[in-house]
């Protein structure tokens, strides 16, 4: 008995770039179609602006008889305000002598001798550059935006670190917090605070409050849980184990909370200034709003010295060894330095002499002038090229697109990239933009964050794998990326504008510049978390270089890579809204003309909740990515 074998046609199927292809088609005619229709163009009279605009009016005038400002608000206002009078009367009080001692003897408390004279060195540098007082004033409003962060935050951060279900209520709305570039925060201060030093402080105490929660949840966290049994068991109780048991053995990472606290607190005060807060960041807008980099320069040198020498000073403490203190030979030469400060109060004048200070403002402009014309062929091939082949054919496909249309797009990315949830998320933040009436402008920020994330992404994959791949450029590489991530991000605008004055480009190269030391980093990281024992298997097969990095290193690194890419976006979208004061234009020019010109504050204020409902959009986009697993898991699965 025979049998015929019977065979079943294989159904067709479709490579897998086909759907992606046919969906991309799609969207192609559809722009064709409907191209300059449904584009919601900017209205700077748009009802909704003017309507915050009144409200911001009749705050103004009801803010002495309204029930919520006479008997919460205003007082939140008076008591930061005192604070800070109380930290700036004795700074002033101190003089440049008693402030140098004393500085001078914390660090050398902190770190030692070379760090100590590194204080003394730096906190007379403030002097030499002419702008002791502004300092002083930076040093006081950072000092009571600190105090008043770590008092809510550190608190807040145990609580979150003991109960899960704290951190899960909680993380969310740090999540926003972090992803609202500094602008943002200005305009709804603004208006319930008003302006000057307190809504300073308090802008400044708000953004920098985050990493205190996070950093002092996660230390509470990942305390050894058989310490805090053996506390248990030995009869002590939950205050007695937080206290002696919990906060100690949290006390290195703990410091390092303050020390980021710090760090994201030096940046803010700088743009606080645009609400009228004292200090430093006064030099530097007025630098920008003439385009003079000599003006700007000195205020910049002085905030990356403070932010220096804090960060060193913390970092100290942060890695000391547990039980250990200062030597009896620092204690003393520190007591040395600190009295000597304070016996020179009254024999020395308490503002910084002006025969020892040093004017370059004219110098600077003249470099920049000679820079500009020497460099002109290059830097103008360069941001010619980058706005001809990427900024203007971008900004016109978005533009000219239906709103509809581009929502639809988005949706479908998101959906393809994260999954539903994060989809459904950057579909609505797209729509609340769309009611709030800044569309176009949120359309040209958009194109600037693509271009500058894309310029971002290529270099910081570049520079990391060459880091995680090479030792020896890894060592060489590391200091920079140490400095360039203690620089507030307002320093980035100097080399920026004096390159390519004040056009979109330059919050571009700003942007890049900003953002690339952490997507370098996690790339490195990602690259060498690689198991060592895949890297030899692979090794061993006869992969060569190349393609042990596309095929093992780099798909295996995803994860990493992922998060640089959520964390590069984040930190480009915060540059670029800044780059409003540089000619970036669009969401950030408005936020910066809302706050210049009164009539203007309604629209300031929405593109101010335009770009935080950008950054939630984009952030869930590439975190959503981050969390998904990888296309060969899935498949394997």
């Amino acid at each position: 008995m025979s049998s015929t074998a019977v065979s079943t046609p294989s159904r067709l199927r479709l490579p897998k770039w086909a759907a992606p292809a046919g969906v991309a088609v799609l969207f192609a005619v559809a722009y064709l179609v409907f191209r300059g229709t449904a584009t919601l163009p900017h209205d700077k009279e748009a009802p909704q602006f003017l309507a915050v605009t009144d409200l911001r009016e009749w705050i103004d005038d009801h803010r002495n008889d309204n029930p919520l400002f006479l008997y919460f608000l205003n007082y939140i206002r008076l008591f930061v305000g005192w604070l800070y009078d109380l930290f700036q009367s004795v700074l002033y009080a101190l003089g440049w002598p008693g402030i140098t001692g004393v500085m001078g003897a914390l660090a050398w408390l902190a770190g030692g001798w070379r760090i100590g004279l590194a204080a003394v060195a730096g906190v007379s540098a403030f002097g030499f550059l002419g702008l002791w007082q502004s300092s002083v004033d930076t040093l006081a409003l950072v000092a009571v935006s600190v105090l008043l962060s770590l008092a809510i935050g550190i608190p807040l951060g145990v609580w979150a670190g003991l109960s899960g279900r704290v951190r899960r209520v909680i993380t969310p709305v740090l999540d926003v917090m972090q992803i609202m570039p500094t602008f943002a925060y200005l305009a709804p201060l603004a208006l319930f605070f008003h302006i000057g030093a307190p809504a300073g402080a308090i802008a400044t105490m708000i953004y920098s409050i985050p990493p205190a929660i996070r950093i002092t949840a996660l230390a509470i966290s990942e305390v050894s849980p058989t310490a805090v049994e053996a506390s248990s068991s030995l009869g002590a109780t939950r205050r007695q184990t937080l206290f002696k048991v919990y906060l100690p053995l949290a006390r290195s990472t703990m410091a390092l909370a303050v020390n980021q606290t710090i760090m994201m607190a030096l940046s803010m005060v700088v743009i606080a200034n645009l609400i009228s807060a004292p200090g430093l960041g006064g030099d530097i807008i007025r630098g920008l709003s003439r385009a003079q980099v000599g003006i700007m320069l000195p205020a910049g040198v002085a905030i990356v010295i403070m932010a220096v020498l804090l960060d060193r000073t913390m970092m100290a403490i942060a890695h000391r060894e547990p039980h250990t203190g200062p030597s009896r030979v620092d204690l003393v030469a520190a007591a040395v330095l600190a009295v000597a400060g304070v016996a020179l109060i009254p024999v020395l004048p308490t503002t910084w002499p002006d025969s020892l200070t040093v004017n370059f403002v004219a110098e600077v402009n003249d470099a920049v002038r000679w820079a500009e014309t020497s460099w002109y062929g290059v830097t103008t091939s360069i941001k010619d090229l980058t706005t001809s082949a990427l900024l203007n054919p971008l900004e016109a496909l978005l533009t000219s697109a239906p709103w509809w249309l581009v929502a639809l797009a988005v949706l479908a990315v998101a959906w393809r990239v994260s999954g539903v949830r994060p989809a459904l998320t950057a579909l609505g933040c797209l729509l609340a933009i769309a009611l709030l009436g800044v569309w176009e402008h949120t359309m040209q920020t958009l194109t600037t964050v693509v271009v500058a994330v894309f310029v971002t992404l290529v270099a910081g994959l570049l520079l990391g794998v060459a880091a995680a791949r090479s030792p020896r450029y890894s060592a060489v590489q590391r200091p920079i990326l140490d400095a360039a991530q203690t620089m507030p991000a307002f320093v980035y605008l100097l080399p920026a504008l004096a390159l390519f004055e004040t056009t979109r480009f330059t919050a571009i190269f700003a942007s890049v510049i900003y953002a690339v030391p952490p997507v370098v980093r996690l790339v490195e990281d990602g690259i060498k978390g690689v198991p060592a024992t895949v890297v030899e298997a692979a090794t061993s097969a006869g992969s060569t270089s190349g393609q042990l990095l596309w095929k093992v290193q780099l798909p295996m690194a995803r994860q990493a890579i992922l998060l640089a890419a959520n964390q590069g976006i984040v930190m480009t979208l915060a540059m670029v809204v800044v780059g409003g004061l540089v000619g970036a234009g669009a969401l950030g020019y408005d936020v910066v003309v809302g706050f210049s010109q009164r009539p203007d504050f309604g629209m300031g204020f929405v593109a101010g909740i335009a770009t935080v409902l950008l950054g939630v959009m984009l952030d869930r986009i590439t975190q959503g990515a981050d969390r998904r697993p990888s296309p060969r898991k899935r498949k394997s699965t």
